[in-house]
């Protein structure tokens, strides 16, 4: 019998509210429902609840004022109402909740990661390596985010304050870059044993490995990430025109 593994909870409250704003429920200008009714609605915690509103505002499908609320702007141009299910939070999400920094610093470029850059391995490269966790689910992503060197001048990924902005836009807004497109790699193996401790799984628990290469314009690399997301926890899903 396949096992069927639930996307977590709050993709699902952010698959749940897209859509509802797509049929008409939540209209545009309209106030959407408060965290205590979406806690209670779909049985979430507040953080989980609060995440995924937060990734809701950053797609631009809501806003809010404080002291009033959030309120419906509409789908955005040239939305998807699936591509969270494909959301990295080690790339995109706010440091300050639900993940914590295992290391950050200079080393030299694993064999993936050199791939990924386009350099020769054993290269200097400025990693950033982070656990993201969500509550009731545990562990979902055991990530690391490489920088060539030089590009990383200037930026906070080789410190330990956290990037609430997420290192994508916090890179972006430091370089003064625009990333066009991420190059995806994705696999499967098991993990070893640090691994399978800080995913809190069994060792013959199979985990997906993800390769992102982040370019700009040009199909230049300037990051690459790392990925670990335990198979169990996740539940990845395209949707693609046959044309």
């Amino acid at each position: 019998m396949p096992i069927e593994v639930a996307p977590p909870k709050y993709v699902v409250i952010v698959n749940a509210v897209q859509q509802r704003i797509q049929d008409g429920t939540y209209p545009p200008g309209s106030m959407l429902p408060s965290e205590t009714e979406l806690i209670r609605e779909f049985g979430a915690s507040r953080p989980v609840v609060v995440r995924a509103l937060d990734l809701l505002r950053q797609d631009g499908w809501i806003d809010s004022r404080q002291g009033k609320g959030r309120f419906v702007l509409g789908r955005p141009a040239g939305a998807n109402h699936r591509e969270r299910e494909r959301r990295y939070g080690v790339l995109e999400d706010d440091e300050r909740a639900g993940s914590t920094l295992l290391a950050a610093g200079e080393v030299s470029a694993p064999p993936r990661a050199a791939a990924a850059l386009g350099l020769e391995p054993g290269t200097v490269v400025v990693a950033r390596r982070r656990l993201i966790a969500i509550d009731g689910l545990g562990p979902v992503e055991l990530g690391t985010a490489f920088l060539p060197a030089d590009f990383a001048t200037g930026t906070g990924v080789a410190g330990t304050d956290a990037l609430p902005e997420g290192l994508l836009r916090h890179v972006a807004a430091r370089k003064r870059v625009r990333f066009d497109h991420v190059a995806e790699r994705i696999s499967a193996r098991l993990p070893d044993d640090e691994e399978a401790r800080l995913l809190q799984i069994a060792a013959d628990d199979p985990v997906l490995t993800v390769l992102l290469s982040v370019c700009d314009r040009t199909g230049k690399p300037l990051l690459a990430v790392d990925l670990l997301l335990p198979a169990r926890r996740h539940d990845l899903e395209d949707v693609y025109p046959l044309d």
